[in-house]
């Protein structure tokens, strides 16, 4: 089979590769789309020791199930379903959770190839009248889907009611934006320092947008701040915009390190919540919300062959695409 292979530190070879063979208790599916996420592009600069090259990357996939035909969904959150962290319902904290696309704990090839094994329990079905290919956004859906949850069950405002900051205008970013509007809030800006991406975030939205250095980003303004880049810098701004109880989810993870203002944090009762993954339930929610468009219509997503798969990761690392999401097809 034909894939996009990992090899070396920002080196992405299009080649052949032996074909995937499910194990028991594992499907076949031949991939239809999968996107590039932040994580791999974190691999592709050579700074997650979770993804080791050669290595065959991607995570955001739907394709099509060679058992029967049927259209699917891949979860690629692999848990051990036996922990107490997966007894109580909180398996994206497994400690033994694994993903497609990764080298650790367990290696598993991801989606950028032609086709992908992936474990029973983790394939959904899909009607066959849905767009298959946007629904390769579910499991960046579900992150954005649990983080705003989780702020829900924090803030000490109502949702609608909240003044909220996004920091980040990627797909986590944009999808959290549209999560919270299927949720009928209002008071939301979008910064970013990519104007092209702030502009098509303007247009999937209605949000306001801004650079985080605009006169109109105060600080001690925001009720809640999602952090959906994870700089220093960005923590930074979010504990500076922040108000006085409010909250800060940090999604991002670019930089795991860096000062932060503990004095603000402390003597101000700020949250803060680090947020990574979903739980099985959030999937499954947020791939009916992409079934029933309520996330919008996402001409927003941008699409390329599976063959121009080292230019699309080199756009992002440029910082040259406006698009939030590159998905790549076979």
């Amino acid at each position: 089979m034909k894939a996009l292979v990992y090899t070396d530190h920002e080196t992405l070879i299009y080649r052949d590769e032996n074909d995937a063979k499910p194990k028991d208790g594992e499907e076949l599916i031949k991939v239809n789309a999968s996107g590039i996420c932040g994580s791999d592009m974190h691999a592709y600069h050579g700074l997650d020791n979770r993804r080791i090259p050669p290595l065959i990357l991607g995570h955001e996939i739907s394709g099509i199930n060679q058992k029967d035909n049927s259209s699917v969904v891949i979860n690629p959150l692999i848990t051990c379903m036996k922990c107490q962290d997966c007894q109580d319902g909180r398996e994206h904290i497994c400690s033994n959770r694994g993903m497609l696309g990764m080298t650790k704990p367990v290696a598993r090839a991801g989606g950028f190839a032609e086709f992908v094994t992936a474990p029973s329990k983790n394939i959904f079905s899909v009607p066959s009248s849905a767009n298959l290919q946007n629904l390769s956004l579910t499991e960046p859906t579900a992150v954005a889907f649990h983080t705003v949850k989780i702020a829900e069950q924090i803030s000490f405002k109502n949702i609608n009611e909240a003044k909220i900051l996004i920091i980040g205008g990627g797909a986590i970013g944009l999808l959290v934006a549209l999560v919270l509007k299927a949720k009928n809030a209002e008071k939301i800006t979008i910064v970013d320092t990519n104007i092209k991406r702030l502009n098509v975030c303007k247009t999937a939205s209605s949000y306001e947008v801004a650079h985080p250095n605009d006169d109109s980003i105060k600080d001690n303004n925001y009720d809640i701040v999602f952090d959906a880049v994870g700089f220093e810098a960005t923590r930074k701004k979010s504990i500076q915009c922040v108000r006085q109880g409010g909250a800060i989810l940090h999604i991002g993870l670019s930089q795991p390190f860096g000062a932060f203002d503990f004095r603000k944090a402390t003597l101000q009762e700020i949250t803060f919540i680090g947020t990574y993954c979903y739980t099985n339930e959030d999937f499954k929610q947020s791939l009916d919300m992409l079934i029933t468009k309520e996330l919008g219509d996402l001409t927003w997503l941008d699409y390329r062959p599976l063959k121009d798969g080292a230019t699309a990761f080199r756009e992002i690392h440029d910082g040259t695409t406006s698009s939030p999401k590159i998905i790549l097809i076979p």
